[in-house]
């Protein structure tokens, strides 16, 4: 079918492809979602389980171990860790890759029902388990609140004002707030008190509670009417709770709480979380936009309704941003826009100098469509303007412009021989269609193998397979209809050199005198070029190698852990102190302090610590990306000596999913004191290299706790059980809780307690009196205990797939990868001996890379085949195939020299840069051999014919290579894709050489075709 001749017939029908491509392309320029990353579905959730007063052990083998034996139950499972805690059971649940994000909900309510059938199983004192699937929210529009001079509930008052207003910004989805000020209400009675007047502190409890509680009052009929009988809870006040009515044992007279208590509303002791900005007290306002939304609108319409409540924010309010997506996003992706249409002007600049203004002109806007035309298509299908799918086109822009190229040489070479240009250009198309089609498949299918890939890495890069495939096939689209339209239009030729061969310049005879020389010595130029492939095999070994890079955005964390066990006040003086520091550095513009847990999940690569009272975070901003890996070194140089009781550690943020310590050495058995001397021993050699810093465990230490050791036969006499026991320590500590105070939305712990001079006396412990409900009297506690015993426990027992597991995890130092430093110490640690029953195992960014590439190479294999299909399928043999196959491996010398010259490391973009290179290859080589074959059919002398061939396609190879090359120039400054250019650029200079050298060569020895 002569397609480029219905274009020249019916240019209406082209012009409206044209305008289709054109319009099309600039309104979707404006209405595409924007994306910084790609999202990807965390097949992940967490069961969390309460059980209040049990240790860690305990934990484990009543709540966590039941529990994990139902969840195995699902089929769809991959992995099951879990976090065995005092009170608290965590388990992490995994899904298989194979399982998409449509199919996460009905997968989630199969975990509920199983977790559910597990709860009567689960001892008495366990609460309710929560399911926590929730994690694909990314608030990304993330700020810190100052304010001043202002009291809790003043700060209260404008958190709540702050997320109705967000709520009702047109895109939003979610709003969070965090670290706002904690409150409590305490009653506070001397324990000397109480025990004159014979008054337990759990009457007092239930006391409370009774006046508190919310009850149904039933309902009366009134006439036709049903009216409902209202009884609301008596505590409205702190006044209210002071007028609360007790009785006084042994007397008839009423005692108030106000008689014998101090009743007080302040901020709580001990709270949960506590944020500072720039060491400041502060808490965080975080937006989530929805889910089919453009960010950069949700985010500049956010900022838009903050500008206009500016009147009604009080002064010393003040709103720092932390992160702001939509900025990012905005930014990047214009920064992008700007780097993609640099290319495409150097390459059109690249082709006027070539071939002439009139050629340059006709390709260069055959691929401005063919990107404009992509664009449109992206808009249509949803896929997002983000950081994968621009890259796709840059990727795809040395095939993209080679359609044209071929078309557009061939068409005015056939106007030199004296075609006129309908007949030139129908020519020029139907010579080329079809093995260009096959071509623009195969370099296609070089990317299903990841597109197509189960796992979070294929999914995150599925956008570079679409838009490849899509930008491809509209490329020969339009080089099939609009060059030769276009070349109808421009091209001209001198009639008096109609009948010149297009081919006798010097350039091209030069060329045949090589190709003729290399055909003569065969055999030499192929032991030459095996021998470079072997040698760029074996120096390819010693490239650096990782997974993603680290990201471009100039943000680090600093993670802080205190021994298990310690007061959050106290984790909240060490990261004050490390505040003062870090600020002092001229580098940082913010810090972001976050004690007793993790931020918002503000990125979708972010994973927030669960809360603990021992752990703190800052997120530390700097003036520039290149700024962090000095400042990091320098906090690793300074701090350990300042806080040596702490575990400090950082972690740069890095592209595409995974996240955690880059080194993690894992040992599984069932003997917690086994695993942590296994774990000290892998620690040591991780210390001893001097490329490996951050070193700890994830099991952290063991906990300090006072066990009063129950003397159960004495008790027994005195009336007194261990909840008895129990809940008078929970008094004389931390207090009892006595249910809640409502404030609107608000529920305000009320918690009993004696006052701070007998709660912090650890030496009056053995002082204490016990409530005896049997004897309804108070006994000593010396009376049901032999006394005090203070110990140690392990503090957070960490099991994966239903194993104890203990993982050693550390960090390359800067300059060195994790793939370097685990070679370094990979050998001794393997080397330990372990008993038996245990292993060893790695996980870390050798896991994330190892579980990438084994999903990758699951799809890889049918994508191969279909390319050997294709390439089979438009010869109908299989030596042309063979000659194209044999130098794919080829390619690998130009990537080896590239990389070791650049000194970046073979990552995962390069790996997709490799994919890119082999089929640009491909497609030139098949391209080449078909033209071999014409020739042969008409050139008696086949060595001319191969030659005539290869002559015939020296400027389109050149010049394809070349403008790709070049417009990779604008990608090698960017940090995601830098490691991807070299490995294009590098490789494809050297590909150049293997289409016109090699190509020719393999056709020869392949056909056995001899020199007359």
């Amino acid at each position: 079918m002569r397609i480029a001749s219905y274009a020249i017939d019916k240019q209406v029908n082209t012009w409206l492809l044209i305008m289709l491509c054109l319009l099309g392309g600039l309104w979707a320029l404006i209405t595409i979602g924007r994306l910084e990353d790609p999202s990807f579905t965390l097949k992940e959730a967490i069961v969390m389980t309460a059980y209040p007063g049990a240790t860690a052990a305990e934990v484990e083998t009543e709540v966590t171990e039941k529990l994990e034996s139902a969840i195995q139950q699902l089929p769809q499972l991959k992995r099951v860790t879990s976090k065995s805690m005092p009170g608290m059971s965590e388990i992490r649940v995994e899904i298989q890759d194979r399982y998409d994000g449509s199919a996460m909900p009905q997968i989630w309510d199969e975990l509920r029902r199983k977790v559910n059938d597990a709860r009567t199983s689960l001892p008495s004192g366990a609460q309710q388990s929560v399911v926590n699937d929730d994690f694909g929210d990314v608030f990304g529009i993330f700020y810190a609140v100052t304010a001043g001079g202002y009291s809790d509930r003043e700060l209260l008052e404008l958190a709540t004002f702050l997320r109705r207003e967000m709520l009702t910004v047109p895109g939003v989805a979610k709003v969070q707030t965090a670290g706002e000020p904690e409150e409590a209400i305490y009653v506070e009675i001397s324990h000397q008190r109480m025990l004159g007047l014979g008054l337990s502190p759990q009457s007092i409890v239930d006391t409370l509670q009774s006046e508190n509680t919310v009850t149904a009052a039933g309902s009366l009929q009134v006439d036709d009417k049903r009216i409902r009988l209202v009884s609301r809870p008596g505590l409205d006040s702190v006044k209210a709770i002071e007028n609360v009515r007790i009785g006084n044992p042994g007397s008839t007279e009423q005692l108030s709480i106000f008689d014998v208590a101090t009743v007080s509303r302040e901020r709580a002791e001990t709270p949960s979380m506590l944020i500072r900005f720039n060491g400041e007290p502060a808490f965080t306002l975080a937006v989530a936009g929805q889910s089919d939304a453009n960010i950069v609108d949700v985010g500049n319409a956010v900022d838009k309704h903050l500008a206009g409540l500016q009147q009604q924010i009080p002064l010393g309010v003040t709103l720092h941003p932390v992160y702001q997506q939509h900025i990012v996003v905005d930014q990047s992706i214009n920064d992008f826009i700007v780097n993609l249409l640099l290319s495409v002007v150097i390459v059109i600049a690249v082709l006027c100098v070539a071939m002439g203004w009139r050629v340059g002109i006709v390709v260069g806007v055959t691929l401005l469509l063919t990107v404009l035309g992509t664009v449109f298509f992206m808009r249509l299908w949803q896929i997002e303007m983000e950081r994968i799918s621009l890259g796709a086109l840059i990727i795809a822009m040395g095939m993209l412009v080679d359609n044209a190229i071929v078309v557009a040489e061939t068409m005015l070479i056939n106007m030199q021989r004296g075609m006129r240009s309908r007949q030139a250009a129908g020519e020029a198309a139907a010579r080329t269609q079809i093995p260009l089609l096959g071509a623009t498949v195969i370099g296609i299918m070089a990317f299903a193998g990841i597109g197509l890939s189960p796992d979070a890495t294929g999914e995150f890069l599925f956008s570079l397979f679409a838009v490849i495939g899509i930008s491809l096939l509209l490329s020969w689209v339009l080089a099939i209809t609009v060059t030769p339209l276009f070349g109808h239009y421009l091209f001209k030729v001198n009639a008096t050199n109609a009948d010149t061969d297009p081919y006798a310049a010097g350039f091209y005879q030069r060329y045949a005198d090589l190709l003729r020389l290399v055909l003569k010595h065969r055999l030499l130029t192929l032991s030459l070029l095996v021998a470079f492939t072997v040698s760029s095999v074996i120096g390819f070994g010693q490239l650096k190698q990782v997974f993603f890079p680290a990201s471009n955005t100039p943000i680090f964390y600093l993670n802080y852990h205190l021994p298990q066990g310690s007061d959050i006040n106290a984790t909240s003086r060490d990261i004050a102190q490390i505040e003062q520091f870090v600020q002092q550095q001229p580098e940082v513009v913010s810090v972001s302090s976050f004690i007793g847990g993790g931020a918002s999940r503000f990125m979708l690569t972010y994973a927030p610590e669960q809360p603990s009272a021992a752990y703190g975070q800052m997120i530390i901003r700097t003036q520039q990306r290149d700024d962090i890996p000095l400042l990091m070194q320098r906090l690793r140089q300074h701090l350990p000596a300042q806080l040596p009781d702490a575990e400090i550690y950082t972690e740069q943020l890095m592209f595409g999913p995974g996240s955690g310590a880059k080194l993690q050495a894992r040992v599984s058995g069932a003997d917690e004191a086994v695993l942590r001397q296994l774990g000290r021993q892998i620690a040591n050699i991780m210390r001893e290299n001097s490329n490996i810093t951050d070193v700890r465990q994830n099991w952290r230490q063991r906990e300090v706790v006072i066990a009063p050791d129950f003397n159960e036969e004495r008790a027994r006499v005195a009336g007194v059980s261990r909840t008895d026991l129990a809940q008078a320590l929970q008094f004389a500590s931390s207090g009892m809780q006595s249910g809640v105070y409502r404030e609107n939305d608000r529920q305000i712990p009320i918690v009993v307690r004696p006052p701070a001079s007998e709660r912090f006396d650890v030496d009056r412990l053995n002082d204490r009196m016990i409530w005896s409900a049997a004897d309804n009297t108070y006994v000593p506690i010396t009376q049901v205990i032999d006394g005090l015993i203070t110990q140690t426990e392990e503090a957070k027992i960490q099991r994966r797939n239903r194993v104890r597991t203990l993982t050693v995890e550390a960090e390359p130092v800067t300059g060195v990868t994790a793939d370097q430093a685990l070679k370094q110490v990979r050998a001794s640690i393997e080397q330990l001996p372990l008993p038996a029953g245990y292993k060893l195992s790695w996980g870390g960014e050798y896991e994330s890379s190892a579980e990438a590439q084994a999903s990758l190479a699951g799809q890889l294999p049918l994508s191969f085949i279909v390319m050997l299909i294709i390439s089979i399928l438009l010869f109908g043999s299989l030596k042309q195939p063979l000659v194209i196959w044999l130098i794919v491996p080829m390619s690998i010398c130009g990537v080896t020299a590239g990389l070791m010259l650049s000194g970046l490391p073979f990552g995962f973009t390069s790996l997709l840069g490799f994919l890119s290179l082999s089929g640009m290859l491909m497609k030139n080589a098949i391209v080449l051999v078909d033209e071999i074959d014409l020739q042969i059919q008409q050139v008696p002398d086949k060595i001319q014919a191969i030659v005539q061939a290869s002559m015939s396609r020296i400027r389109p190879v050149i010049l394809a290579a070349l403008t790709t090359i070049l417009g990779m120039l604008p990608l090698l400054w960017d940090a995601f894709f830098n490691s991807m250019a070299v490995t294009i650029m590098g490789g494809l200079a050297f590909a150049t050489i293997l289409t016109l050298v090699a190509v020719p060569l393999l056709y020869a020895i392949v056909f056995r075709i001899r020199s007359q």
